[in-house]
């Protein structure tokens, strides 16, 4: 892995090292560790996520910007509009963000379900489009008409014919009690033939879950035609997965939707103005350019989309469609941050100063020692394979019965000195061998934070994110690192990985803090968030910049306590607490003095969250 972690490579210039620090790339360029401690002097542990408006900014004025120069530079008479995907993040604070800070786009929101609907009526600004994906029953569609009613610039994408049905009687039933009916737009989402790569493709193709066959099409033009709503048709939509990797297949979907357009827009369906190509605008999370995923640019992603609907639009003789789309990994995965402490270093345990060497020791662990106590660059590769060697005979000798428990704990504790010195020195030997026995000895890092909840991608898809220490860059990793998260579950780890090896520092953490950063977690993570071992959203704060450049935090939510988790699940927090209580009060082994105290730490305690709590390292 790079020594800036793939910085350059994954962070489009949001962050950068500066000496020892990773500092944010803005204003006044503060570091992600200044930002940290500042929470955490004001009372909070564990996990923090820091969420940044500013990279939203960015990315918002990025995709329009790059739309803006592809349709000037292409003379595109279609306009260029975009809503964002609930789905991605429906947290307050993104949502928030995100509609103040894309005012001037009219930039919209997709919503997926009613209760996303409910928000994008309540949080997209009059004249900016909504669109509505998914399956919808008749509810649903009621709340669209009462959108458009309400002066929303809505779009009903239809999944299947059932639901145009559904459209078509509940636009009967409003029109008996609104004279001056407004109807929604209506799309069609159709099933392509085209279809993406990677771990979303199944979202493209014939066997996809959702849209309209060209016979359904056909059919569905009929409908509205019928009972005199084909004038509201007015767009088409597809998608072919998330993270589209590769711009191949996206050209082969445009060609195919383009020519959909095109033949509707030329066997009368008016009112249809619009194509939709879905979201999937990828981003990069590699952090070494052999895996890089990614083969475009958003450059090119603009200018392929208007130069294919062009070119169709004039060899058919119809009109340049607006675009839409509904990227929302591309908008939301950069804004956040995940910065977690680290709470312990495995091989740390084992110290010379707690060897117990005896008077007689066993000739191996004799030789052991000797390797400890001499080894130096020179010697350093033969000393480390006559550790390993001798480590395995020792412990079959103890399974033997031929050394005792002491004599294990002394083999243990002089093979990791002899590793860690051994790797120490050769670290600048990028030699095969070396990186074979570090695969095989990594360090493991316990990390405050739950896979489960903040990286679900990673445990349910094989989703890597950017991961990097937030200080002593200046200094050289030198420890082959596999992560823990604290939940008890053995699929809570991050292993190391010889294809993308993650290196960092061996830090005593009694005497010093050392805190990881997880990029790139903006999108989906948070809504799919597990409460595996009842670990819920971390701790989050607002990160902006005033006029004068300096930093502040806008706002801090700190992580569920535990009385809140358990209400989520449920239980009757009444009955827990009266349990609880009474428990302490009819205890006969506790006096009253002691029932107080104790009933006054379990009380504090309900009112924390379920993350570790780490007090401020001592420095030395």
């Amino acid at each position: 892995m790079p020594k800036d972690y793939g910085l350059s490579i994954w962070g489009m210039d949001n962050f950068k090292i500066d000496g020892d620090f990773v500092v944010v790339n803005y204003k006044s360029t503060p570091s992600l560790l200044t930002i940290t401690k500042d929470i955490r002097d004001r009372g909070y542990r564990g996990p923090i996520l820091l969420r940044f408006s500013h990279l939203i900014k960015k990315q918002v004025d990025l995709l329009f910007n790059e739309f803006k120069r592809a349709s000037s530079e292409f003379n595109y008479s279609g306009k260029f509009r975009a809503v964002f995907p609930l789905k991605v993040n429906q947290y307050p604070n993104f949502v928030n963000e995100i509609t103040e800070l894309s005012k001037e786009y009219n930039y919209g929101l997709e919503a997926g379900s009613k209760a996303e609907l409910i928000i994008a009526m309540a949080k997209t600004p009059l004249g900016a489009p909504i669109t509505v994906n998914g399956f919808k029953d008749k509810e649903m569609i009621s709340l669209c008409f009462i959108a458009a009613k309400s002066g929303h610039d809505i779009t009903v994408t239809i999944e299947g014919l059932n639901e145009l049905e559904t459209i078509i009687e509940v636009f009967r039933e409003f029109k008996e009690k609104f004279s001056d009916l407004v109807t929604p737009n209506i799309g069609m989402r159709i099933r392509m033939h085209s279809s993406g790569v990677g771990a979303w493709a199944k979202s493209g193709g014939y066997s996809s879950k959702f849209g309209l066959t060209s016979t359904e099409l056909l059919e569905a033009c009929d409908m509205l035609d019928r009972v005199g709503l084909i004038d509201r048709f007015s767009m088409i939509h597809f998608h072919i997965g998330s993270q589209m990797e590769e711009i191949g297949p996206l050209k082969k979907a445009l060609r195919e939707a383009g020519n959909i357009y095109a033949d509707l827009k030329n066997r009368g369906a008016s009112g249809l103005s619009s194509i939709n190509i879905g979201g999937g605008l990828a981003v990069e999370y590699s952090q070494t350019k052999r895996s890089e995923n990614r083969n475009y640019s958003i450059v090119e992603f603009a200018n392929d989309v208007i130069y294919l609907m062009q070119e169709i639009s004039k060899n058919k003789g119809v009109k340049e469609p607006d675009i839409f789309t509904e990227s929302g990994r591309f908008i939301a995965a950069n804004h956040t941050v995940l910065i977690a402490p680290v709470l312990e270093l495995f091989s740390q345990e084992y110290h010379e100063k707690s060897l117990r060497l005896k008077s007689k020791n066993p000739p191996l662990i004799e030789e052991l020692y000797e390797l400890y106590t001499t080894i130096d660059k020179k010697c350093a590769r033969e000393y480390l394979h006559d550790a390993i060697d001798h480590l395995d005979s020792l412990l079959t000798l103890f399974d033997l019965g031929y050394i005792d428990l002491e004599d294990r704990s002394n083999t243990e504790i002089l093979v990791n000195l002899i590793i860690k010195k051994s790797i120490s020195l050769l670290v600048k030997d990028n030699s095969d061998e070396l990186v074979r026995l570090q695969n095989k000895i990594q360090e493991k890092y316990l990390v405050n934070f739950s896979i489960f909840q903040s990286m679900p991608d990673f445990w349910g898809l094989g989703q890597e994110f950017p991961i990097m220490p937030i200080s002593n860059l200046s200094k050289e990793a030198t420890q082959a690192a596999s992560i823990w998260d604290i939940t008890c579950d053995s699929d809570g780890e991050i292993a190391y990985s010889a294809k993308s090896p993650l290196k960092l520092h061996d830090i005593d953490v009694q005497k010093e803090e050392y805190f990881l950063a997880f990029f790139l977690t903006g999108a989906y993570q948070e809504v799919l968030g597990m409460k595996h071992n009842l670990f819920t959203h971390p701790t989050e704060a607002v990160i902006k910049f005033n006029k004068d450049g300096d930093y502040y935090i806008d706002s801090i939510l700190e992580a569920q306590n535990l009385v809140d988790i358990l209400d989520d699940l449920d239980y009757d927090i009444g009955e827990i607490d009266k349990r609880l209580k009474s428990i302490i009060e009819d205890s006969k082994l506790i006096n009253s003095e002691q029932k107080e105290i104790l009933l006054g730490k379990l009380y504090l305690y309900l009112s924390e969250n379920s993350y570790l709590k780490t007090i401020q390292a001592n420095k030395v």
